[in-house]
């Protein structure tokens, strides 16, 4: 299969991020790569968003560790971001596409829009629904928890659907619900 257009652009940063592995030293490698070579940061987004590329979990794990420590980063391409989070289909990218999501809902500098706050919460609701796995549940379940501050109607949301669901799941699940449903009452 032909790459796009964008890969031919930097074979040896595809390359470097086709041969990663989800090892730590591995993605704070490239986490660290980006931070001192932003302009790289364009071809790393395109992967990343490319739910067709073999790789973009691959990206998406590095986007995490970039977006924790340099959030700011994701401005030009946040509508981007956010518009392709109902198609993530890939587990591993799930993870922390999720905490991303989580990153910004807890942002203090970056304000987000009415719309782009909805499409972040109607795709954790669907996480949280779904049968995903359960970092991504938490991940999605602390960000509802975050946009419920200004968005009342989600705590009775996501109180019925954690209680509901609470003894379905494992032991991880619950300790992550049961922290959320102690806040929410």
């Amino acid at each position: 299969m032909k790459k796009p257009y964008f890969y031919n652009m930097d074979n040896a940063f595809y390359k470097l991020l086709e041969d990663s592995t989800a090892h730590r030293l591995n993605r704070e490698f490239i986490r660290d790569y980006i931070i001192q070579n932003p302009d790289k940061l364009n071809y790393l987004m395109q992967i990343g968003l490319n739910v067709n590329d073999k790789i973009h979990f691959k990206a998406c794990w590095s986007l995490e560790l970039i977006f924790e420590l340099k959030l700011e980063m994701i401005l030009p391409f946040l509508d981007e971001f956010i518009s392709k989070l109902p198609y993530y289909k890939n587990d591993s990218a799930k993870r922390p596409i999720s905490k991303i999501c989580l990153f910004l809902s807890k942002s203090k500098t970056i304000k987000l829009t009415e719309n782009q706050e909805t499409k972040i919460i109607e795709t954790c609701l669907d996480w949280l629904i779904q049968d995903e796995k359960v970092a991504t549940k938490a991940y999605s379940m602390r960000t509802l928890y975050n946009f419920s501050k200004n968005h009342k109607w989600i705590n009775e949301e996501l109180k019925t659907i954690l209680s509901q669901d609470f003894f379905n799941h494992s032991a991880a699940y619950k300790a992550a619900a049961k922290e959320i449903l102690k806040k929410l009452k």
